[in-house]
């Protein structure tokens, strides 16, 4: 059954004081890197760190009591299990989930806290969604899906009402899809109070399943592992692609490094922690912002669910991609103060000088020269450009990690 608006409504009355009115707030240093209004819904601030909590409580709190005191089981990747743990909690009904087996240990940690049993199971959501099931049956639990649940759906789409409420001037959602219980929901609530406003998905390459399914495209590479694990889902929900297939203006699918580089920009220019999903629309523009140019931009952070590890390499890549940081490499005669005059020269420029590695003993060196690796934290490229030529200009051969055999100039 498909849900309607009315529907959405109800399940808005239901979350009231139940989870956080997150805040959709303008953001003008992405509004300026894309030349258009881009408005933000931050899911990332809820308890949980996602979304995922609305479609969960609204699900769990339309149970039976007999069933509640069965019990209710999911599968996910983090997200849904954490959302769905937590509000079985506070509703005093067992919980267990199922986890596959490369789930970031973050979100395994976060769901143990809320008290549920943990099963990790298959390599994929499909798997470990396949062992929820027969443990269901044999258990008598009821099953939460994440995504393809008429009640689920309403529970998210609230957060279009949300926005609308906060922007009615928003031309455009840009909207992450998985398995396509949120951008169901969304284009639902928002064709409902704005029929002009123009719904887009995002997926990522490797699980381009709902574009798949609409649209009959190809996806351009076999699914493997990615960042933007809470949108990893190779089949859409037979009721999401029922209402998506007649409300949205289009899917963009993104790769893996428009992802990382989404999460990064979000990270160090809008100080926002994002997990890769949730940073799936800014992949969107950065892939292709033609569509979006001088509109009112309504994006989606769906979740803050990343670890920190992979936080701070994708920062640092981030800075090695734009020049602020970039490892050099000199081949220089080995003879007492060649590092010394290198130093001379970068603190000129007032360059800052992070690591420095002497290498003697490497084969490809002739025995009377050495390399030296130089990690350099400048102001940018330009910066960059003029410590290499000042560098040149006193005899030294310099070229980039980035690319060993072409330097900047």
């Amino acid at each position: 059954m498909i849900p309607t608006f009315a529907d959405i409504q109800r399940a808005q009355a239901l979350l009231q004081g139940v989870i956080l009115k997150t805040p959709t707030i303008y953001s003008p240093i992405i509004s300026r890197l894309f030349n258009t209004k881009v408005f933000l819904k931050l899911e990332s601030f809820q308890e949980t760190g996602s979304f995922k909590e609305r479609g969960a409580y609204i699900k769990l709190k339309g149970l039976s009591n007999h069933d509640r005191r069965q019990g209710v089981i999911a599968a996910s990747k983090g997200n849904h299990a954490q959302a769905v743990a937590f509000h079985a909690q506070a509703l005093h009904i067992p919980a267990t989930i199922v986890m596959p087996v490369n789930t970031p240990p973050t979100k395994v940690g976060h769901t143990e806290e809320w008290g549920a049993r943990i099963i990790l199971a298959g390599k994929t959501f499909e798997e470990a969604n396949s062992v929820a099931q027969e443990i269901a049956r044999k258990e008598k639990l009821t099953l939460i899906h994440p995504y393809d649940d008429p009640e689920l759906i309403t529970g998210q789409g609230t957060i279009a009402i949300e926005m609308l409420e906060d922007h009615p001037e928003l031309d455009v959602l840009i909207v992450p899809i998985g398995g396509g219980g949120l951008c169901a929901g969304l284009a639902l609530a928002a064709k409902s109070l704005k029929p002009s406003l123009q719904v887009y998905g995002v997926e990522v390459e490797g699980y381009a399943s709902m574009s798949q399914a609409l649209y009959k495209t190809k996806d351009k590479k076999e699914s493997e592992s990615t960042l933007a694990d809470g949108i990893a889902v190779k089949h859409p929900g037979k009721l999401p692609q029922a209402i998506l297939k007649g409300l949205l203006r289009g899917i963009e699918i993104v790769t893996e490094e428009e992802i990382e580089h989404a999460v990064d920009i979000l990270a160090r220019k809008a100080n926002l922690v994002v997990e890769g999903a949730g940073a799936a629309g800014i992949a969107a523009l950065l892939h292709n912002s033609a569509p979006f140019k001088r509109k009112n931009v309504g994006i989606i952070i769906t979740g803050g669910n990343i670890g920190g590890r992979i936080l701070s390499s994708l920062m640092v890549r981030g800075q090695l991609r734009e020049g602020s940081l970039t490892l050099l490499r000199l081949d220089v005669e080995d003879i007492p103060g060649v590092l010394e005059k290198i130093a001379g020269a970068i603190a000129r420029h007032q360059g800052n000088i992070l690591e420095v590695k002497h290498q003697r003993l490497l084969y490809e060196i002739p025995i009377k020269m050495a390399e030296i690796e130089i990690m350099l934290e400048t102001r940018g490229k330009s910066h960059l450009e003029r410590i290499m030529r000042e560098l040149k200009s006193l005899g030294f051969t310099v070229r980039t990690s980035s690319n060993a055999d072409t330097d900047l100039l």
